[in-house]
């Protein structure tokens, strides 16, 4: 018990000496790597896969995606300085990259650096759709989940590592490594991720409306990925990501909110 309260008591001084504060949801979270560290370093792994991939230039699609990932990061601007976040955005540096590759995917890495690959671009199937994930994948860097990711696999390998010395008995100790490595991953990690998913579906939402795009798109587009998936997802409790259904009804659910918080902002019809 002792052991067990003084690991609780480790976690909580980790949590409170190192935190920031997500301006979207009010939250506190995890700060373990501050992003003074933590973007150039992202920066220089972007600058090293476009080295290693060939980059679109020139096209209608590469024009799309840099116009559409410029008004979400306006409309990301004006939603921060609208609710005192006035300078959150100072040490982003955004760039939108279309690359040739078959895999349906996008992503942002922290300090905005965002990349779609060509495989994606037909279950998008329109610059509302496009707009749809850049939102979500812009959220992801606006919210630093991938610090709070980060943070929470050191707060992890800590108690793992925290663990291994302080139980004496080879026994106990190898039951711990068990149990401690498959409950923190299904009880704690996977659900933060998914916790995480579903904040930036949300925050995605707000944006891509104040941006001018219909938000109404957002769950049609998660209806192709879910027909372009054939049905092939872990159930979700093992999973990173909700589960389709799950996330296409908290789209549709969240919409009417994106369109009253754009409306906020004097938008109050939408993009074809």
């Amino acid at each position: 018990m002792k052991f067990k309260q003084t690991l609780i008591l480790f976690g909580l001084a980790l949590f409170f000496i190192c935190c920031a504060e997500n301006p979207f949801t009010g939250k506190k979270t995890m700060a373990l790597v501050p992003n003074s560290q933590l973007f150039p370093t992202a920066f220089a792994q972007y600058d090293q896969f476009l080295n290693e991939n060939k980059v679109v230039k020139g096209t209608k699609d590469a024009a799309m995606i840099k116009r559409v990932g410029q008004r979400i990061a306006v409309a990301a601007e004006r939603w921060l300085n609208a609710n005192g976040h006035q300078g959150y955005l100072n040490d982003y540096k955004w760039e939108y990259t279309l690359v040739e590759d078959k895999t349906v995917n996008a992503w942002c890495m922290p300090g905005g650096k965002i990349v779609f690959y060509t495989g994606i671009l037909p279950i998008a199937k329109s610059e509302t759709g496009v707009a749809a994930i850049m939102g979500h994948e812009v959220a992801h860097a606006l919210a630093n989940h991938g610090q709070q990711r980060m943070s929470a696999a050191y707060l992890q390998q800590g108690i793992a590592v925290a663990g291994n010395v302080a139980i004496k008995d080879e026994k106990s100790r190898n039951a711990f490594n068990q149990y401690y490595g498959i409950g923190s991953q299904v009880g704690v990690m996977l659900p933060f991720s998914r916790a995480h998913e579903e904040e930036a579906d949300k925050i995605g939402l707000y944006l891509m409306a104040i941006a001018g795009y219909n938000p109404d798109e957002a769950a049609e587009l998660w209806k192709r990925m879910k027909a372009n998936s054939g049905g092939k997802a872990p159930p979700e409790i093992l999973s990173t990501h909700p589960s389709n259904d799950s996330r296409i009804a908290n789209l549709r659910a969240l919409a009417p909110q994106a369109k009253a918080e754009a409306k906020k902002f004097g938008v109050t019809s939408f993009r074809e």
